[in-house]
């Protein structure tokens, strides 16, 4: 059955960015697949499909110059992740940001990362020790000029890096889909909600969790992950008071119109 859109609100995009139309170049059915996933999650990350939008599996195809089986597959697996929702009739959803949701579900990504940060520290090898060097290095050469998107692409790969020193591939299915919602809830913090703080206090947070994971520091990464958590949350205390709700649901905006 073919998604078709709903009539929808104007699009609120985020100031310079472009949704990626260029062809894939041959490749595997499992690579285009990852591929497709990970182009629409960077689109929910950086609202380039806006909370709350509407749009089908062709709209998909469109923005990411992707064939229909890899976008099904990769909604598929956006919709297992609560990033995308299914309407019977009226095609697929960006999920909304529901701040009391993700709130709540903060709490059990602090448990997680916590876990994350130990058997990291506990049981990681040379080579992800000198990533997690390089990476502390190009955050620090970089800090007083770095983007959000520059920023995102890291923490992705920080969050990637600290699981594979874990060694428990499973901990990736569950933490994945909640650093897209968080990186997303960072994502509209700092570039509509509070662009003037820039991205120094997370960047200190996440120094402060490679510098002990290196370091071997068990009580400190574990305390580092708890401060970045807690960064995170106080989050939630400017998001909800008074900010245009259209940057949580776009079709809030036929509301506030009236």
């Amino acid at each position: 059955m073919t998604l078709r859109p709903k009539a929808g609100p104007p699009r609120l995009a985020p100031p310079g960015r472009s949704a990626p139309r260029e062809r894939a170049p041959h490749a595997s059915h499992a690579n285009l697949s990852e591929l497709a996933y990970e182009r629409l999650e960077e689109m929910i990350v950086t609202c380039a499909l806006q909370p709350g939008r509407f749009l089908s599996i062709q709209d998909l195809q469109d923005l990411t110059g992707l064939g229909r089986t890899p976008i099904h597959q990769a909604v598929s697996r956006l919709s297992a992740d609560t990033l995308f929702v299914i309407r019977p009739r009226h095609g697929l959803q960006v999920a909304p940001i529901d701040l009391a949701r993700e709130r709540t579900l903060l709490r059990l990504r602090r448990d997680m990362e916590r876990f994350v940060a130990r058997l990291a520290t506990e049981r990681s090898d040379a080579s992800h020790r000198n990533q997690f060097l390089h990476i502390a290095g190009v955050l620090r050469d970089r800090a007083d000029r770095m983007t959000i998107d520059e920023f995102n692409r890291l923490d992705r790969r920080i969050d990637q890096l600290l699981i594979a020193a874990s060694g428990e591939p499973f901990l990736e299915q569950t933490l994945r889909p909640l650093h897209t919602m968080f990186r997303r809830i960072g994502y509209v913090y700092h570039t509509w909600v509070a662009p003037q703080e820039g991205l120094v206090r997370t960047l200190e947070c996440h120094l402060a969790i490679l510098d002990a994971v290196v370091s071997g520091r068990v009580h400190d990464a574990v305390a580092a992950s708890d401060q970045l958590i807690a960064f995170s949350d106080s989050m939630f205390d400017l998001l909800g008071r008074g900010v245009n709700p259209t940057l949580f649901d776009c079709n809030q905006e036929m509301l506030t119109a009236c």
